[in-house]
């Protein structure tokens, strides 16, 4: 890596991110991405800026001026009041946001940290299958990617140690169920520091998903009793054959107290061997130095050094009575996301009426409402400048159901997904003028049941064409 190379990292404020900075600081500018950036303190080296990913426009700022982005993000924890959808989902806008935005500003190369990916593919965990989304997603657009591909990381903060360190800490009795035999290869915190640092600005890595994993091939059980002798306990443990993935997930959140949000993707993972592949390894990246147990060590000592946290979730800003939505359709093969947001809204005018007065004019803007009304429940404005053929913006503009005064960033998009036939529609930043119990079991539930009805008809697709046109 050049010396004053412009470095921007997204997911600044996590504990990787840190890390990475801190090790990136003597050489590189660095340009921090968080939710809450503007609450943080420049220096000579950084300069944090406020940034949402769910935002194609935030995401454009926040890398403009960037040499190399690395991308240190995940939406396992919701970022609203109220999200509907599944992470999965939620990080296909957030990779599609951050892709499109590098390759606009002109950055040469992204760098993303993500899973060990197992050789078989065909039965994925939903966590590993979001991360190779992402992996491709991020390559859709023309900036070359170096993936670090992980398993089990070390360290005193995160995931998957701290909650493996709180179940023998607080388990005098262990019961150990099938995939704890599954082999791991977990790497320490400062080992993948410095893989990642390695591969920023690195020529010859673009394009590659490197495997990364310290010395010691273990599984899970080995690994539990070694954090144990390192922590000076003794809890017994016992081989159970019959306890499943789902019990376990129920089991670990009990003990550790961590939220279902973070704790049942990684434990539906845990069935896969996360081992790395010769394939996938490159010299003087790949290889993590330190033992486990060594790391285990460290980790537990640098815990104590850092001030208590008061909840599991990450720092995010304050949360208004906003709510985010997504959900995945099918896209018809031949059609645009440009062209399902604009069948979409035929489609309610032509559904919902007569009972909901629904039209939509030449330009593509909605207005939903009832029959007895003359003024609109929801307004739905088409952003020509903001949209492509491959995304349809709207602005929620009016209407009795947004709240005036607050909603200023609400929207409606369609995004197609890069390279397969589907697409995301999502809602964001929407603020409701009902009062939250309200809206939350009126309103919010209205909205998932028309897009169930609007996927289900997609998939009818083949079968059932359109009684109508729709005008590009």
């Amino acid at each position: 890596m050049e010396k004053n190379t412009v470095v921007a990292l997204a997911g600044a404020s996590g504990y990787i991110g840190q890390n990475l900075m801190e090790k990136l600081k003597d050489r590189s500018e660095i340009i921090a991405l968080s939710r809450n950036g503007d609450a943080k303190e420049d220096s000579d080296q950084v300069t944090w800026r406020s940034c949402d990913l769910y935002s194609m426009a935030d995401a454009e700022k926040g890398l403009d001026g960037a040499d190399v982005a690395v991308y240190l993000v995940h939406s396992m924890m919701p970022s609203a009041k109220l999200t509907q959808g599944s992470f999965e989902d939620m990080d296909v806008i957030l990779a599609d946001n951050f892709a499109q935005a590098a390759k606009k500003v002109g950055v040469k190369q992204i760098v993303y940290l993500s899973g060990i990916i197992p050789e078989d593919q065909s039965r994925l965990s939903r966590h590993l299958k979001s991360r190779l989304e992402v992996e491709k997603i991020l390559g859709s657009y023309g900036v070359p990617v170096t993936t670090i591909r992980a398993g089990l990381i070390v360290g005193p903060r995160g995931s998957s140690f701290p909650i493996l360190k709180k179940l023998v800490k607080r388990l005098p009795f262990m019961v150990l169920p099938q995939w704890t035999k599954t082999k791991t290869q977990p790497i320490a915190l400062p080992d993948v520091i410095g893989s990642l640092h390695q591969s920023i600005g690195e020529e010859s890595l673009k394009g590659r998903s490197i495997d990364v994993g310290g010395p010691d091939v273990m599984t899970y059980d080995k690994m539990m009793e070694q954090v144990a002798g390192v922590m000076d306990r003794k809890p017994v443990m016992v081989n159970v054959p019959f306890l499943t993935i789902d019990l376990s997930k129920l089991w670990v959140r009990l003990v550790t107290g961590a939220p279902k949000e973070m704790v049942y993707p990684l434990i539906e993972s845990l069935i896969h061997p996360m081992v790395t592949r010769s394939e996938n390894e490159v010299d003087g990246i790949s290889e993590g130095k330190t033992p486990f147990v060594e790391a285990a060590e460290w980790a537990l000592k640098e815990e104590k050094k850092q001030p208590k946290r008061k909840s599991n979730l990450p720092n995010l800003p304050a949360m208004q009575d906003d709510v985010r939505s997504v959900q995945r359709i099918p896209l018809p093969q031949g059609h645009s996301a440009d062209w399902i947001g604009k069948y979409y809204v035929k489609w309610l005018e032509k559904v919902l009426n007569p009972w909901v007065k629904t039209t939509v004019d030449e330009t593509h803007c909605c207005q939903i409402g009832v029959i007895f009304n003359d003024i609109p429940l929801l307004e739905f404005t088409y952003s020509a400048d903001r949209s492509t053929k491959d995304r349809a913006l709207y602005y929620i503009s009016g209407g009795r159901l947004t709240n005036k005064e607050k909603n200023v960033r609400g929207r409606l998009e369609f995004r197609k997904i890069p390279g397969k036939d589907e697409a995301i529609v999502a809602i964001h930043d929407y603020m409701p003028s009902l009062p939250w119990f309200l809206y939350k079991y009126t309103q919010a539930k209205a909205h998932l049941i028309v897009m169930a009805l609007f996927r289900r008809h997609l998939e009818k697709w083949g079968t059932h064409e359109p009684s109508f046109q729709v005008l590009e």
